[in-house]
């Protein structure tokens, strides 16, 4: 029975989890974010594709087993864009956010930031973030070059400010002493980033607003394209971007500041900074699933809830789309 619970039988396209229950939502995108993913060769890409074509058309190879056509699936979804069928640049893959990331959180967390560090490492946090932003997103409409450049340079815009006046801010106060003024410091990228984020994913993904996105009925065919649809996609996505960094941001200074007056830290202090890279690499590792399993990617959404055309044009009650990761 446990065995037939692991490993149920094989569905193209569906999810080998349960996407009604947090539990079921997490163990799916810890499968998706499996850093493992990354080294999958081109012949090994290939030939899992091969094989989910050969079970759909029905040709599949004797004793293949369940558990080959589930792990064939999680690396066409871990590198292969739903939407659009092409490979996600390596860096910009779910799978790839925590390994490429964590540098970067590190760098954010930095104590005694000057005004430079703030902005160099501001800029290059949401630079990753609008690119696995774009990489992810619902991408069933074009997204002009121009839509990129104008979400790249607004989430950009705002991190950077908000960092840099917290900062201005904590620097010109006299009421807390410089022990205090510190340790409030290595708080400021929380707030910089989180409103940044937000920015970043609406003008990031702006285009869906207008465009409106692909709603699909129970037999996954399109049903109409839906600016509510998009709306919701977007506000599921940014929430779950508000959400990844209040733990990344947080944990890792209190536990630091913990740390730090150890005698053995004290008496090596060469050990901090892998010792910090470190704690925001498992801070951020448990992070990321938590964070995204908040919504299902295939997001579900009455139809009643939709524009009158659209309801009018299918007889399901709840359509799906693709809320991007």
């Amino acid at each position: 029975m446990a065995e037939s619970a692991s490993r149920p039988v094989f569905q193209l396209g569906k999810p080998r989890y349960e996407q009604s229950t947090f539990l079921g939502r997490l163990r799916h995108f810890i499968d998706i974010i499996d850093p493992s993913t990354l080294f999958v060769t081109e012949s090994r890409l290939r030939e899992c594709i091969k094989l989910l074509d050969d079970f759909k058309q029905g040709n599949l190879p004797p004793g293949i087993t369940d558990h080959q056509l589930w792990e064939a699936q999680k690396v066409k979804q871990a590198i292969i864009h739903p939407d659009t069928g092409e490979k996600i640049f390596m860096p910009f893959r779910m799978s790839g956010y925590v390994p490429f990331g964590t540098p970067i959180v590190v760098g954010l967390l930095l104590p005694n930031q000057t005004l430079a560090s703030t902005v160099f490492w501001q800029w290059l946090n949401q630079s990753h973030n609008a690119c696995v932003n774009y990489a992810n997103r619902n991408a069933t409409k074009p997204t002009p070059t121009s839509k990129f450049i104008q979400g790249y340079v607004g989430a950009v815009t705002s991190a950077v400010s908000i960092a840099v006046g917290l900062n201005v801010l904590i620097e010109k106060s006299s009421k807390f002493s410089p022990a205090t003024r510190l340790f409030i410091q290595r708080f400021i990228p929380f707030p910089a980033v989180a409103s940044a984020n937000i920015c970043n994913v609406a003008l990031m993904r702006h285009n869906e607003l207008s465009e409106g996105i692909d709603v699909l009925d129970s037999k996954g065919n399109v049903v109409g394209s839906s600016r509510i649809a998009a709306k919701h996609a977007l506000i599921e996505t940014a929430l779950t971007r508000v959400a990844l960094p209040l733990p990344i941001f947080v944990l890792p200074p209190i536990i630091m500041a913990f740390l730090e007056k150890l005698p053995l830290m004290q008496a090596h202090r060469r050990m901090m900074l892998p010792v910090h890279s470190l704690v925001c690499l498992a801070v951020f590792g448990l992070s990321l699933p938590l964070a995204i399993s908040l919504f299902p990617q295939m997001s579900e959404i009455e139809a009643s809830h939709l524009e009158p055309e659209i309801a009018m044009a299918t007889d399901c009650k709840v359509l799906t789309y693709n809320k991007g990761l």
